[in-house]
C-alpha cells in the first residue's frame, strides 16, 4: 500500500558500518525533550511576534486616525468648509445660512463673516452658498468643500412634475461633482409640513426619491428648526470627513481677502495679496503657486498672521481688546532664498541654429554659383516694367515642372521628406490636412482650414453665418460617423502633392514609426521626461519630506497666512477683485516641474448633457484639479496592443477617448472637467469629463485617410480600378502601398493604364463588381498650440 504511511524498513547493515552509525537512528530521551522544548519555543516566539506585529499595526492606525481627527477638528486646524447647494431653484439658501450662522455664533448675524468659531461645538466653520445657475462658481466651491450640504425643499415636489426635488441644473452639477470627486455629503430637507404624520411621510418620500442620486453613506437630515440643526451640527462635529485624494497632495488657500500692492519698478505689474487659511499641506515660500484661472507665479513673501477666529475665548477677548480687528497682527514673515527658489520656467528656449550648418562648404558654394548662372541665362517672360529685384521674387513655372518630372521618375514613396519640395500650394495643403476635411474637391476642403477658422472667430458674424457654421459642423460630424476616414482625391491638385505628408503602413500595429521624426517647431518649446513614473515618484517623495521636515521656509497647514504673489498684471488683478465677489479665489502650491509646458494626455468622455459636436483642435477650457487653462486638443483611440493610436476627428458620445494637449505639466491623479463657450450664451457648458492619464510627448497619434476607387473591368485576380487617382504619375507614386477592398480582398498596384489615373491591380481573390478598392494612408498629428493659456483673459 503506497502513500505517505508506507512502511520503511531499516536498511541492511554493512560490515563496514561503525557502531555509532548503526545507533544514529536512536534518539535519547534528553535529546527528545530538548528538541520538543525548542520547537515549542519557536512556535511560542512566532505567535508572540505575530501578536506584537498586529498590536503595532493597530497602534499606528489609531495614532494616524487621532492625528487626522486633530488636524480636521482641533484648535490648530483650519475651519471646515460647508458648501450649501440647492438642488432646485425654489430652495431658499439665505434663510438656511442665517440659521446656521446664528446657531454657531451668539452674536447678531447682521454683518457676520461666513467664517464662525463656535465655543459650544468646539468647531470652526466657513459657510459658502453656491449660487444656483452659476456653474463655474459651483465647481470652484466644490473643489474646496469639506462637506457639501445638498438642500432639498419639500415644497418643490408639488411644483415640478418630472423631477420632484432636483432640477436639470442640479443634476448637471451633481454629475460634475462626482467627476471632481465627492467629499463628505449630506442632504438637508427644508420646508417640511408641521403636522407630525405628514412631516414623516414627506421626509420618507424625499429620501426614496433622492436616495439613488447620492452615495450610500450619505445621511438625510430635516433642517427646519433650531433643534434639528443642533442635532446635525453635533453629528457633523464627530463625523470623519473624507476628501478626494488629489486635493490632499498639494497645499491650497481659499482667499478670504484679496488686495494688491503697486510695483514701483514695473508699472504694468503689481503684487497680489491673498489672505486665508492654508490647507492640506505646508507651503514653502520657495514654491510656485497657481492662482486658479490666472496662471503660475512666484512668491515674494509669506506672512504668518494671528488667527482672527480662535476657539479659545480668552484669546478672542485679547484679540478684540487689541488695536483693531482690521489690522491683523503679523507673527512672522518668510522670504524666499534666491538659490533655492523654484524658477518660473514655462517654455524651453529653442536654439534656431542648433543642428544647422554654420558655414557652407566649397562644393555647395560652387553649386550655388552654377545655379545662379543658369538662372541668369534662362529666358523668362516678365511683365513690362519689372525690375531685377521684383523679378527675383517671381517663381518660374519651369522650376515646378522640372521638380514634378524628377519626382515622377522616382517610384519611391518617401512622403515625409518630400513634403517641403512643392513651393506652390504647400501652405494650403498643410492647413487642410490639419483640419482633416472630407470634401469632394480641394476648393471645398479649404473652407475648413485653420486660416478660415481663425478669421471666423475674429469677425463679428451675423446670426445666419453662425447658423451656417453650426450646420456645416453637424453635417461633417454625421459624415464622420458614417464614413470616418474616406477622402476623395481632388481633381485639380495631384495626389502626390495633396497627400505629400502621408505614408503607407504594412501593419498599423506592428510597423515601426520613429517618435522623433519630423517633429513640429512647438516640440522645441516643451519639456519631456526620460521616465515619467520615476520622476513622479521622486517629486512626491520630495514633497513628503518637505511636509515632515518642519523646515524654516515652510508655513504649516492650518496657519492663517497672507501670500505675496509678485509680478501679476494689473488688469488681471482688477478682474480677480471683481470675480472674488461671486467665485472663490483659490491659490494652490505647485510641485516640482509643474509650471513647464509639455504634452498631456487625458482619458475623456463626452458629457451626457452636451449634444453638440466637439471637433478636434477646437478651443476648450480644461479644469484639471485646482488649475484652469485653455487648450486645443486632438482626440485619439486607446489601444493597449499598439504603440500607435488612431486620431479621431470628433469626440463621440458613449465611449472614452484620449485628449492630447499642450499644457503645463501635472502629476496624476487629477480630475478633468472640460468647458466650452457657446455662442450667444454667457455661461459655459460642460462638454466632457475625465482624468489625467500621462505626460508623454512621444505618444504617436496617426491620422488615417482612405482613398477609394471602383472596379471598371475584372478578370480573375486582376482588375482595372478608376477614380482613386486622376493621372498616371500619382499611380506610380503610390504604387508601393498595399490596397484592400471592403469585401476582404487584399492586393497591390501593378501599373497605370491610360492617361486618366486608371490603374491595374492584382488581388488575392476574384473582385466583385460592387466592391470598393481602398488605400490607407497615415500621417502623424499634433495638438494646436493655444493662443492664450488661461481663461481669466476672456472674462
Amino acid at each position: 500500500m503506497a502513500g505517505s504511511r508506507v512502511q520503511v524498513n531499516k536498511p541492511h547493515k554493512t560490515r563496514f558500518s561503525s557502531k555509532s552509525s548503526r545507533q544514529i537512528h536512536k534518539t535519547s530521551v534528553k535529546d527528545k525533550s530538548r528538541i520538543a522544548k525548542s520547537e515549542r519555543n519557536v512556535a511560542k516566539g512566532a505567535r508572540a511576534a505575530r501578536i506584537q506585529r498586529n498590536k503595532m499595526v493597530r497602534e499606528q492606525k489609531r495614532a494616524a486616525l487621532l492625528k487626522e481627527k486633530r488636524a480636521s477638528s482641533g484648535s490648530t486646524s483650519p475651519p471646515r468648509v460647508i458648501v450649501l447647494f440647492g438642488l432646485s431653484a425654489t430652495v431658499n439658501l439665505n434663510s438656511l445660512e442665517e440659521d446656521l450662522l446664528s446657531l454657531l455664533s451668539a452674536e447678531d448675524t447682521g454683518s457676520m463673516s461666513p467664517t464662525v468659531a463656535s465655543s459650544e461645538y468646539r468647531l470652526r466653520i466657513t459657510v459658502l452658498k453656491a449660487p444656483h445657475g452659476d456653474l463655474l462658481s459651483c465647481m470652484e466651491m466644490a473643489k474646496v468643500a469639506d462637506l457639501i450640504a445638498f438642500v432639498a425643499s419639500a415644497k418643490s415636489s408639488c411644483e415640478e412634475g418630472n423631477s420632484y426635488y432636483i432640477d436639470s441644473f442640479g443634476t448637471q452639477c451633481l454629475s460634475v461633482f462626482r467627476s471632481l470627486g465627492l467629499p463628505s455629503t449630506v442632504v438637508l430637507i427644508r420646508d417640511l409640513p408641521i403636522e407630525l404624520k405628514r412631516r414623516h411621510d414627506s421626509k420618507k418620500i424625499c429620501i426614496s426619491s433622492l436616495g439613488s442620486e447620492f452615495p450610500e453613506d450619505c445621511k438625510f437630515y430635516p433642517a427646519d428648526t433650531k433643534d434639528e440643526l443642533h442635532k446635525f451640527m453635533w453629528l457633523f462635529k464627530e463625523q470623519r470627513l473624507t476628501v478626494p485624494h488629489w486635493r490632499s497632495q498639494r497645499p491650497y488657500l481659499i482667499a478670504q481677502k484679496v488686495d494688491m500692492l503697486a510695483d514701483d519698478c514695473n508699472s504694468g505689474k503689481c503684487t497680489l495679496l491673498l489672505t486665508g487659511y492654508l490647507r492640506a499641506r505646508s507651503l514653502s515660500v520657495n514654491q510656485l503657486v497657481h492662482v486658479s484661472g490666472v496662471g503660475d507665479f512666484q512668491l515674494c513673501k509669506i506672512e504668518n498672521l494671528k488667527d482672527p477666529f480662535p476657539l479659545n475665548l480668552r484669546k478672542t477677548q485679547d484679540f478684540m481688546d487689541s488695536d483693531g480687528v482690521q489690522d491683523v497682527e503679523v507673527i512672522h514673515a518668510l522670504a524666499p532664498d534666491p538659490l533655492k527658489q523654484e524658477p518660473l520656467l514655462v517654455e524651453n528656449v529653442p536654439d534656431p541654429l542648433a543642428g544647422e550648418q554654420t558655414w557652407p562648404t566649397e562644393a555647395e558654394m560652387a553649386d550655388a554659383d552654377q545655379n545662379q548662372k543658369e538662372k541668369r541665362l534662362r529666358k523668362r517672360t516678365l511683365p513690362r516694367g519689372t525690375s531685377e529685384y521684383q523679378a527675383a521674387w517671381i517663381v518660374d513655372d519651369t522650376d515646378d515642372e522640372d521638380s514634378d518630372s524628377s519626382n515622377d521618375v522616382d517610384d519611391g514613396m518617401v512622403l515625409d521628406e518630400r513634403g517641403s519640395g512643392f513651393p506652390e500650394g504647400s501652405n494650403n495643403l498643410d492647413l487642410d490636412d490639419d483640419q482633416a476635411s472630407l470634401s469632394l474637391n480641394f476648393r471645398d476642403s479649404d473652407e475648413e482650414t485653420e486660416v478660415d477658422s481663425v478669421m471666423m472667430d475674429g469677425e463679428n458674424l451675423t446670426r445666419e453665418q453662425i447658423e451656417d457654421e453650426i450646420r456645416k459642423i453637424k453635417q461633417s460630424h454625421a459624415e464622420d460617423e458614417e464614413f470616418p476616414d474616406e477622402v476623395d482625391t481632388p481633381l485639380d491638385v495631384p495626389a502626390r502633392k495633396r497627400f505629400a505628408k502621408y505614408r503607407g503602413l504594412k501593419s498599423f500595429r506592428t510597423s515601426s514609426w520613429d517618435p522623433k521624426e519630423s517633429l513640429p517647431p512647438e516640440y522645441a518649446r516643451i519639456f519631456s521626461f526620460d521616465n515619467f513614473t520615476r520622476t513622479q515618484k521622486h517629486v512626491f517623495a520630495k514633497a513628503l519630506d518637505m511636509e515632515q521636515g518642519n523646515r524654516d521656509d515652510c508655513v504649516p497647514a492650518g496657519s492663517y497666512a497672507r501670500l505675496h504673489i509678485k509680478e501679476v498684471p494689473v488688469g488681471v488683478v482688477s478682474k480677480i477683485c471683481v470675480l472674488a465677489k461671486t467665485v472663490p479665489v483659490i491659490a494652490c502650491g505647485l510641485l516640482q516641474h509643474e509650471s513647464k509646458m509639455s504634452v498631456l494626455h487625458f482619458s475623456i468622455k463626452k458629457h451626457d448633457t452636451y449634444s453638440a459636436p466637439i471637433k478636434a483642435k477646437e478651443e476648450l477650457v480644461f479644469h484639471v484639479g485646482f488649475r484652469q487653462f485653455v487648450a486645443r486638443p486632438i482626440f485619439s483611440s486607446d489601444n493597449i496592443n499598439s504603440d500607435k493610436q488612431k486620431m479621431e476627428r470628433f469626440l463621440h458620445a458613449g465611449r472614452f477617448s484620449v485628449a492630447s494637449i499642450y499644457a503645463p505639466i501635472s502629476f496624476p491623479p487629477l480630475p478633468l472637467i472640460v468647458l466650452k463657450n457657446v455662442e450667444g450664451v454667457a455661461a459655459p457648458a460642460v462638454a466632457a469629463v475625465g482624468s489625467l492619464r500621462s505626460v508623454d510627448p512621444d505618444r504617436i497619434i496617426l491620422k488615417k485617410i482612405i482613398l477609394t476607387g471602383y472596379p471598371q473591368r475584372v478578370s480573375k485576380l486582376k482588375a482595372s480600378v478608376r477614380y482613386m487617382f486622376h493621372n498616371p504619375e500619382d499611380v506610380r507614386w503610390f504604387k508601393p502601398v498595399e490596397v484592400w477592398t471592403k469585401c476582404g480582398r487584399r492586393g497591390r498596384i501593378k501599373e497605370p493604364v491610360g492617361t486618366h489615373g486608371v490603374m491595374k491591380c492584382v488581388l488575392n481573390g476574384v473582385l466583385q463588381q460592387h466592391d470598393t478598392v481602398c488605400m490607407s494612408l497615415y500621417k502623424r498629428t499634433y495638438p494646436k498650440w493655444p493662443e492664450h493659456r488661461f481663461p481669466i483673459l476672456d472674462v
